[in-house]
């Protein structure tokens, strides 16, 4: 019996402990029991934290030629505004969305949100605080309640309305800087 052999008999017969407890060793929110479990940031040091996300809204033709002409308002009132006002709440009120979020003081919260084509909508959501933890869960998920509240502004007018896509721009001021997906030096 080879090495690689006894390897894989052995990875084997260790069943699904062995498999928790590696991937506790890659992932921050596991623990070495293999359970979830929230970060212990208290010895990380407080910096200037920052993130932007990015959703993408895909529109019908003629949905989108209608928004333009109507100036993005729908029966509902004006998509745009109400997209950020629900962007921003979401933003505050991440950590009571995603379990293992630390609540922040949230210091700046801004959205940008521009046509990119004919039919495509980007709404841009840029965050930052100074914590020991970063803020790109509450840039993806302004930027996602945003695109979601855009839907729900706009589905009488169809429902072939898409959230295309949801992506993180950029974060720094923790470990990892990130851009356009990628890790920087």
């Amino acid at each position: 019996m080879t090495d690689r052999t006894r390897s894989a008999r052995e990875k084997r017969a260790a069943g699904p402990t062995a498999k928790r407890h590696a991937a506790a060793a890659r992932l921050s929110h596991v623990g070495g029991d293999g359970r979830p479990r929230m970060v212990d940031v208290g010895a990380k040091p407080v910096t200037a934290r920052q993130a932007a996300a990015q959703a993408l809204v895909r529109f019908p033709p003629a949905v989108a030629r209608q928004l333009r002409a109507a100036g993005l308002r729908a029966k509902k009132g004006p998509i745009v505004e109400t997209a950020i006002i629900a962007g921003t709440l979401a933003v505050k009120r991440t950590h009571e969305l995603i379990p293992f979020c630390h609540p922040l003081a949230i210091e700046h919260c801004e959205f940008g949100v521009t046509f990119v084509s004919a039919t495509e909508l980007a709404i841009r959501c840029d965050v930052a605080v100074r914590h020991r933890t970063g803020v790109e869960m509450e840039a993806l998920t302004g930027a996602t309640v945003a695109a979601l509240t855009v839907y729900d502004m706009c589905k009488a007018l169809s429902h072939e309305i898409e959230i295309a896509s949801v992506r993180l721009l950029e974060k720094s001021g923790g470990k990892r800087r990130v851009r356009a997906g990628k890790a920087l030096p």
